[in-house]
């Protein structure tokens, strides 16, 4: 008994610390452990976009959507949004063909049009040959066409804005330099050396702004553009391009804003229904469990805090149906409770002694728990796997909720009933580890 004993006081002691931990990580606005609020609570914006991946070869298109992700998600970072979350996703279109969207979630924000307007800032660039296509019927002259090399802002690295050497910037006309990365340097040397004598166009947004010709073969992943601008405006092209060409158009397809006030009534909503939710359920189990009731009630408050913790730990971004995967959890932490209390309470029917009885009464419950509680982890996990953003949210902390659940049915009531159950008959042990209002 004492090794449950000092089991159980250490469980306690971790509960209380666990606890204070919450409170104390969000009550300070500097601490990296505050609870990280998705938009339905914290208000902000999501905006949805449709990437065209009509240019781009099937082959190819996995890793521009993973690059494009990570060019917006560099680029909402440099406005210095607050947790920003910018996800991909393949959905079916209403013609019955799949699209690829881009979903960019802006806590905070409210100004739909300013952030739409943000992120529509950012460029997309080409690099592309020129041919001469001949000429059709009445054409005096052949005319000039551009094909696709695969070399775009995709492989860009960085931008740096450059004049003339030695020369000053009211003199020169300015230079925008662009280094590539591994990837992207080796296709440039190879479009270099392959087409020398051949116009290279540099386009942005579909417009050409510098047709350089190819002199000789250029390694290490550097090229210039010196299109016919001024300096201001090759000073926000460099700023641009550092916030990220896209590798792939994207069009708007939806917008939404949820404001402050809406999001602190979905959070007050959400503390209302779990306290009250956690304060009928202890009360159930204590009045009909009496004492392992009572005990069930302690190991949920064990188990909730441990659930906070992780949830700021990880972290991990709630959200409403987050919050209602915690509840649900909940439930199955009391579902455990329920079983182990009454396979005991056919034990002590029996005549077996209040400590032999809470033993096998875990035994005999055992597996009908960890079949509920893997049936509940596969579903989750499916859930998370095929569901949405929103879906997703709700699967992670049901996952999460279940597999502590677990933990504390299993292993924190049974150690707070062995610490205190005598092994003897007596004391009214019989009725307390009943339930019901009869003695039983």
């Amino acid at each position: 008994m004492t090794r449950y004993r000092v089991a159980a006081v250490i469980a306690l002691i971790a509960g209380f610390l666990l606890a204070y931990f919450i409170w104390a990580s969000d009550a300070s606005p500097e601490s990296r452990y505050r609870f990280k609020l998705g938009l339905d609570l914290a208000g902000g914006t999501e905006l949805v976009y449709k990437a065209d991946m009509s240019q781009t070869p099937a082959a190819e298109q996995s890793g521009a959507l993973t690059a494009l992700q990570g060019v917006v998600e560099r680029r909402v970072n440099l406005f210095g949004v607050a947790e920003p979350l910018v996800q991909t996703e393949r959905a079916s279109a209403l013609s019955g063909t799949t699209e690829d969207r881009l979903i960019v979630d802006l806590p905070g924000v409210t100004d739909i049009n300013a952030a739409v307007a943000a992120l529509g800032k950012t460029p997309t660039l080409e690099f592309k040959l020129a041919t001469t296509a001949p000429a059709g019927p009445g054409q005096a002259t052949s005319s000039v066409a551009f094909i696709t090399t695969g070399l775009t802002g995709r492989y860009l690295s960085s931008a740096a804005l450059q004049f003339g050497s030695g020369a000053t910037a009211g003199l020169v006309s300015p230079e925008v330099l662009l280094t590539f990365n591994a990837e992207g340097a080796k296709l440039f040397e190879q479009l270099t050396s392959q087409n020398v004598g051949q116009v290279l166009a540099i386009f942005l947004d579909g417009q050409p702004i510098s047709t350089p010709v190819i002199q000789e073969a250029i390694p290490g992943g550097v090229a210039t553009i010196t299109g016919h601008f001024s300096a201001t405006e090759a000073r926000d092209l460099v700023r641009n391009l550092n916030f990220g060409a896209l590798p792939v158009p994207i069009t708007l397809e939806s917008s939404s804003a949820v404001g402050p006030t809406l999001g602190a009534a979905a959070i007050a909503a959400g503390v209302v229904a779990g306290l009250l939710g956690f304060a009928i359920v202890a009360l159930f189990m204590t009045l009909w469990y009496r004492f392992a009731g009572l005990i069930a009630a302690v190991a949920l408050a064990e188990y909730l805090v441990f659930m906070l913790s992780i949830i700021k730990v990880i972290p991990i971004t709630l959200t409403a149906s987050g919050i209602a995967g915690l509840i649900i959890s909940l439930g199955m932490a009391v579902d455990a409770n329920v079983l182990i209390f009454e396979r005991t309470k056919e034990e002590l029917r029996e005549g077996k002694p209040p400590r032999e009885a809470v033993h096998i009464g875990f035994a005999r419950a055992w597996t009908a728990i960890r079949d509920g509680h893997l049936t509940m982890l596969i579903s989750g996990v499916i859930l998370f796997w095929l569901g949405t953003s929103i879906v997703q949210g709700f699967a992670l902390v049901f996952v999460l909720g279940v597999l502590a659940s677990f933990i504390s049915a299993v292993s924190l009531s049974r150690v707070f009933l062995l610490a205190l159950v005598p092994g003897e008959q007596g004391g009214g042990w019989r009725f307390l580890l009943g339930s019901g209002f009869r003695n039983n």
